[in-house]
Protein backbone atom coordinates (compact mmCIF):
# COMPACT_ATOMS: atom_id res chain seq x y z
CA UNK A 1 0.00 0.00 0.00
CA UNK A 2 1.28 3.48 -0.74
CA UNK A 3 2.30 5.62 2.53
CA UNK A 4 0.13 8.23 2.83
CA UNK A 5 -1.23 10.71 5.42
CA UNK A 6 -4.41 13.12 5.31
CA UNK A 7 -4.45 16.70 7.12
CA UNK A 8 -8.01 18.91 7.60
CA UNK A 9 -8.48 21.59 9.42
CA UNK A 10 -11.65 22.01 12.01
CA UNK A 11 -13.59 25.25 11.54
CA UNK A 12 -16.59 26.73 13.80
CA UNK A 13 -14.26 27.06 17.00
CA UNK A 14 -15.37 30.09 18.79
CA UNK A 15 -13.09 33.25 20.18
CA UNK A 16 -12.01 31.43 23.41
CA UNK A 17 -12.58 32.83 26.65
CA UNK A 18 -10.44 32.64 29.71
CA UNK A 19 -12.41 29.19 31.66
CA UNK A 20 -13.71 28.07 28.16
CA UNK A 21 -14.07 24.35 27.85
CA UNK A 22 -11.62 23.23 25.21
CA UNK A 23 -12.69 19.90 25.39
CA UNK A 24 -16.58 20.32 24.81
CA UNK A 25 -15.69 23.26 22.19
CA UNK A 26 -13.15 21.34 19.86
CA UNK A 27 -15.80 18.20 20.23
CA UNK A 28 -18.82 20.14 19.06
CA UNK A 29 -16.81 21.54 16.37
CA UNK A 30 -15.51 18.08 14.98
CA UNK A 31 -19.18 16.92 15.15
CA UNK A 32 -20.73 19.91 13.46
CA UNK A 33 -17.99 19.12 10.41
CA UNK A 34 -18.78 15.84 10.47
CA UNK A 35 -23.01 16.56 9.56
CA UNK A 36 -21.66 17.74 6.17
CA UNK A 37 -18.81 15.23 5.84
CA UNK A 38 -19.12 11.76 7.28
CA UNK A 39 -15.20 11.28 6.73
CA UNK A 40 -14.61 13.75 9.34
CA UNK A 41 -15.76 11.78 11.85
CA UNK A 42 -12.87 10.83 14.20
CA UNK A 43 -11.51 7.46 14.25
CA UNK A 44 -9.20 5.71 16.71
CA UNK A 45 -5.43 6.70 15.52
CA UNK A 46 -6.23 10.23 14.53
CA UNK A 47 -3.87 12.98 15.67
CA UNK A 48 -5.27 16.49 17.11
CA UNK A 49 -3.51 19.43 16.40
CA UNK A 50 -4.24 22.00 18.29
CA UNK A 51 -2.82 26.13 18.50
CA UNK A 52 -1.25 26.77 21.98
CA UNK A 53 -3.07 29.65 21.67
CA UNK A 54 -6.57 28.43 22.11
CA UNK A 55 -5.37 26.85 25.62
CA UNK A 56 -3.38 29.95 26.46
CA UNK A 57 -6.64 31.74 26.82
CA UNK A 58 -8.54 29.10 28.10
CA UNK A 59 -6.48 29.02 30.34
CA UNK A 60 -6.17 33.02 31.30
CA UNK A 61 -2.62 33.64 29.97
CA UNK A 62 -3.68 36.73 28.88
CA UNK A 63 -1.92 39.95 30.19
CA UNK A 64 -1.97 43.65 29.63
CA UNK A 65 0.18 44.19 26.69
CA UNK A 66 1.88 47.36 28.53
CA UNK A 67 3.14 44.04 30.87
CA UNK A 68 4.44 42.03 27.72
CA UNK A 69 8.01 42.84 28.96
CA UNK A 70 7.47 42.05 32.89
CA UNK A 71 5.98 38.67 31.91
CA UNK A 72 8.99 38.19 29.16
CA UNK A 73 10.82 38.46 32.39
CA UNK A 74 8.73 35.93 33.89
CA UNK A 75 9.02 33.68 31.68
CA UNK A 76 12.77 33.72 31.07
CA UNK A 77 15.17 31.44 32.80
CA UNK A 78 17.92 32.94 30.58
CA UNK A 79 19.05 34.83 28.02
CA UNK A 80 20.43 33.17 25.07
CA UNK A 81 20.67 35.93 23.05
CA UNK A 82 19.61 39.66 22.47
CA UNK A 83 20.45 42.32 19.99
CA UNK A 84 19.13 45.81 20.51
CA UNK A 85 17.06 47.72 17.37
CA UNK A 86 15.18 50.91 16.96
CA UNK A 87 12.17 49.50 18.34
CA UNK A 88 13.96 47.94 21.65
CA UNK A 89 15.41 45.01 22.33
CA UNK A 90 14.89 41.01 20.89
CA UNK A 91 15.54 38.39 23.33
CA UNK A 92 16.00 34.88 22.46
CA UNK A 93 15.64 33.25 26.23
CA UNK A 94 14.75 29.96 27.30
CA UNK A 95 11.37 29.73 28.95
CA UNK A 96 10.28 28.10 31.69
CA UNK A 97 8.71 25.77 30.01
CA UNK A 98 11.76 24.58 28.57
CA UNK A 99 11.88 25.67 25.33
CA UNK A 100 14.20 28.29 23.46
CA UNK A 101 12.11 31.23 21.10
CA UNK A 102 11.72 34.36 20.84
CA UNK A 103 10.58 36.60 23.55
CA UNK A 104 9.47 33.60 25.70
CA UNK A 105 6.77 33.05 23.16
CA UNK A 106 4.68 35.98 24.45
CA UNK A 107 2.20 36.86 21.45
CA UNK A 108 0.11 39.62 20.87
CA UNK A 109 -1.20 38.42 17.35
CA UNK A 110 -4.75 37.27 17.05
CA UNK A 111 -5.44 38.28 20.77
CA UNK A 112 -7.90 41.15 21.97
CA UNK A 113 -6.56 44.82 21.25
CA UNK A 114 -4.24 45.76 24.55
CA UNK A 115 -3.36 42.16 25.02
CA UNK A 116 -0.59 39.81 25.44
CA UNK A 117 -0.59 36.34 25.75
CA UNK A 118 1.61 34.13 27.51
CA UNK A 119 2.54 29.90 26.78
CA UNK A 120 0.64 27.44 28.79
CA UNK A 121 2.10 27.34 32.02
CA UNK A 122 2.42 23.66 31.33
CA UNK A 123 1.90 22.53 28.19
CA UNK A 124 1.92 18.66 28.52
CA UNK A 125 -0.24 18.85 31.18
CA UNK A 126 -2.66 20.89 29.00
CA UNK A 127 -2.04 17.95 26.14
CA UNK A 128 -2.70 15.48 28.87
CA UNK A 129 -5.87 17.17 29.72
CA UNK A 130 -7.53 17.47 26.09
CA UNK A 131 -6.15 14.17 24.97
CA UNK A 132 -7.92 12.57 28.12
CA UNK A 133 -11.08 14.61 27.73
CA UNK A 134 -11.46 13.65 24.16
CA UNK A 135 -10.60 10.14 24.41
CA UNK A 136 -13.58 9.88 26.75
CA UNK A 137 -15.84 12.03 24.69
CA UNK A 138 -15.17 10.16 21.41
CA UNK A 139 -14.44 6.92 22.83
CA UNK A 140 -11.30 6.11 20.43
CA UNK A 141 -7.50 6.74 21.13
CA UNK A 142 -6.50 10.09 19.63
CA UNK A 143 -3.07 11.82 19.94
CA UNK A 144 -2.60 15.43 20.61
CA UNK A 145 -0.17 17.73 19.94
CA UNK A 146 0.02 21.30 21.18
CA UNK A 147 1.77 23.65 18.99
CA UNK A 148 3.79 27.01 18.74
CA UNK A 149 5.35 28.78 15.99
CA UNK A 150 9.17 29.33 16.28
CA UNK A 151 12.45 30.21 13.97
CA UNK A 152 15.17 28.44 13.35
CA UNK A 153 18.37 29.80 14.07
CA UNK A 154 20.00 29.26 10.41
CA UNK A 155 16.55 29.53 8.59
CA UNK A 156 14.75 32.81 7.93
CA UNK A 157 10.84 32.39 8.80
CA UNK A 158 8.58 30.41 10.81
CA UNK A 159 7.29 26.94 11.83
CA UNK A 160 5.39 25.05 13.95
CA UNK A 161 6.45 22.82 16.35
CA UNK A 162 4.98 20.57 19.37
CA UNK A 163 5.43 21.89 22.65
CA UNK A 164 2.95 20.10 24.32
CA UNK A 165 1.99 16.32 23.39
CA UNK A 166 -0.14 13.46 24.88
CA UNK A 167 -0.48 10.16 23.31
CA UNK A 168 1.44 10.54 20.84
CA UNK A 169 5.17 8.92 20.22
CA UNK A 170 7.52 12.07 19.74
CA UNK A 171 10.50 10.74 17.72
CA UNK A 172 10.79 7.42 15.27
CA UNK A 173 14.31 6.44 16.24
CA UNK A 174 16.01 4.69 13.24
CA UNK A 175 19.80 4.44 15.14
CA UNK A 176 21.41 1.01 14.77
CA UNK A 177 18.71 0.53 11.43
CA UNK A 178 19.83 0.14 7.78
CA UNK A 179 19.29 2.88 5.47
CA UNK A 180 17.82 1.89 1.69
CA UNK A 181 21.32 1.05 0.69
CA UNK A 182 22.17 -1.22 3.50
CA UNK A 183 24.49 1.87 5.53
CA UNK A 184 23.56 1.76 9.30
CA UNK A 185 22.03 5.10 10.95
CA UNK A 186 23.92 6.20 13.55
CA UNK A 187 22.10 9.47 14.35
CA UNK A 188 19.04 9.62 12.67
CA UNK A 189 16.12 10.67 14.84
CA UNK A 190 12.86 11.28 13.02
CA UNK A 191 11.01 14.78 15.21
CA UNK A 192 7.47 13.17 14.62
CA UNK A 193 6.03 15.29 17.16
CA UNK A 194 7.22 18.75 15.15
CA UNK A 195 6.30 17.27 11.40
CA UNK A 196 2.98 16.60 12.22
CA UNK A 197 2.77 20.05 13.55
CA UNK A 198 4.52 21.72 10.49
CA UNK A 199 1.98 20.35 8.33
CA UNK A 200 -1.35 20.57 10.73
CA UNK A 201 0.07 24.38 10.14
CA UNK A 202 -0.79 24.23 6.24
CA UNK A 203 -4.55 24.11 7.09
CA UNK A 204 -4.36 26.15 10.04
CA UNK A 205 -2.32 29.01 9.72
CA UNK A 206 -2.12 32.29 11.46
CA UNK A 207 -5.28 34.29 9.62
CA UNK A 208 -7.46 31.30 9.14
CA UNK A 209 -9.29 31.76 12.17
CA UNK A 210 -9.04 27.73 12.38
CA UNK A 211 -6.91 26.70 15.21
CA UNK A 212 -7.36 22.62 15.58
CA UNK A 213 -6.51 20.45 12.53
CA UNK A 214 -6.80 16.93 12.59
CA UNK A 215 -3.97 14.29 10.92
CA UNK A 216 -5.22 10.89 9.40
CA UNK A 217 -2.91 7.74 8.23
CA UNK A 218 -0.12 7.93 11.28
CA UNK A 219 -1.71 5.69 13.91
CA UNK A 220 1.24 3.83 14.79
CA UNK A 221 2.27 7.05 16.16
CA UNK A 222 -0.26 6.97 19.16
CA UNK A 223 0.12 4.86 22.06
CA UNK A 224 -0.31 5.49 26.03
CA UNK A 225 -0.86 8.75 27.75
CA UNK A 226 1.57 7.98 30.11
CA UNK A 227 4.00 8.40 27.25
CA UNK A 228 6.73 11.55 26.93
CA UNK A 229 5.57 14.30 26.63
CA UNK A 230 7.22 17.69 24.39
CA UNK A 231 9.28 18.79 27.08
CA UNK A 232 11.74 15.74 26.35
CA UNK A 233 12.52 17.09 22.89
CA UNK A 234 14.42 20.05 24.58
CA UNK A 235 18.19 19.62 24.63
CA UNK A 236 19.81 21.32 27.69
CA UNK A 237 23.13 21.59 29.56
CA UNK A 238 25.92 19.77 28.15
CA UNK A 239 23.53 18.47 24.92
CA UNK A 240 22.94 21.81 23.94
CA UNK A 241 25.84 22.72 21.62
CA UNK A 242 24.65 26.23 20.45
CA UNK A 243 23.59 27.30 24.60
CA UNK A 244 24.82 30.96 23.96
CA UNK A 245 24.57 33.53 21.40
CA UNK A 246 27.56 34.60 19.75
CA UNK A 247 27.99 38.07 21.67
CA UNK A 248 27.14 36.28 25.21
CA UNK A 249 29.63 33.49 24.57
CA UNK A 250 32.18 36.72 23.48
CA UNK A 251 31.06 38.16 26.71
CA UNK A 252 31.71 35.29 28.69
CA UNK A 253 35.06 34.35 26.92
CA UNK A 254 36.08 38.03 28.18
CA UNK A 255 35.60 37.90 31.83
CA UNK A 256 36.72 34.46 31.91
CA UNK A 257 39.90 35.45 30.61
CA UNK A 258 39.78 39.33 32.76
CA UNK A 259 39.52 36.98 35.73
CA UNK A 260 42.56 34.53 34.70
CA UNK A 261 44.72 37.62 33.83
CA UNK A 262 43.34 39.55 37.58
CA UNK A 263 44.24 36.15 39.19
CA UNK A 264 47.67 35.76 37.52
CA UNK A 265 48.82 39.45 38.92
CA UNK A 266 47.28 38.89 42.33
CA UNK A 267 50.11 35.87 42.39
CA UNK A 268 52.72 37.53 41.27
CA UNK A 269 51.98 40.71 43.84
CA UNK A 270 51.90 37.94 46.06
Amino acid sequence: MTPRYYVWGIPGIPEIEPGDDLVALIAAAIEDQTRSDPDAALKAGDILVITSKIVSKAEGMQVPAADREKAIATDTVRVVAERVHPGGTFRIVETRQGLVMAAAGIDMSNVPEGTALRLPADPDASARALCTGLRQHFGVDLGIIVTDTIGRAWRIGQTDMAIGAAGVQLTDDLRGENDANGRPLHVTQAVIADEIAGAADLVKGKTTGIPVAVVRGLARFVTNLDAPGARTLARTGDDDMFRFGSAEAYRLGYEAALAELKAKNKQSQD
